[in-house]
């Protein structure tokens, strides 16, 4: 399998988990990490479901990953992530040491790797990650933009129940 491929491949079970965090009505990001072209993690967002700042699917897929291995350090590994990092995020792929990301959409506000900020090319980084960017940029970036429309129209539509619009009262 090419690497283009083997790259949509990853990025389509990622997708899989970033609806799993729409369900949850968390915003739709998933993230899996992959060594030796097997899932060894995996993870979609969940910090309003778990109270937890930190539960960025990305750091879930990595924790994920080390529990299975054995090894906070994931050298070798490479992280699917639908959604472009951020600092938070990009500091736990530098500290986990994967070798190749790989991301979907960007992140105009709080993306780390190229759009807000590039933290990855920073020279005082002990560790070098790979960067493969825009996978399947256009299915990922409708996934997050779908999730957000419908989140807004159920607040206008919240809005309007409460102020009287749209009812049928007499």
């Amino acid at each position: 399998m090419s690497e283009m491929a083997e790259d949509q491949h990853w990025m389509a079970r990622a997708l899989e988990l970033a609806s799993q965090a729409g369900a949850a009505d968390e915003v739709p990001v998933g993230a899996i990490v992959v060594l030796d072209g097997k899932e060894i993690g995996a993870g979609f967002n969940a910090p309003i479901s778990g109270c937890d700042p930190t539960a960025h699917a990305e750091i879930r897929a990595l924790r994920d990953a080390a529990a299975r291995v054995g090894n906070y350090r994931l050298a070798g590994a490479s992280l699917y992530v639908t959604l472009e990092p951020c600092t938070m995020c990009v500091g736990a792929i530098v500290h986990s040491r994967i070798s190749r990301l790989v991301y979907g959409a960007t992140e105009p506000k709080a993306g780390a790797v190229e759009s807000a900020r590039r933290t990855l090319e920073e020279p005082h980084l002990n560790w070098r990650v790979e960067v493969a960017g825009g996978v399947m940029a256009d299915r990922c970036g409708q996934v997050i933009s779908e999730f957000f429309s419908r989140r807004r129209r159920e607040i206008r539509q919240r809005r309007q129940q409460h102020s009287g619009k749209g009812s049928n009262r007499s």
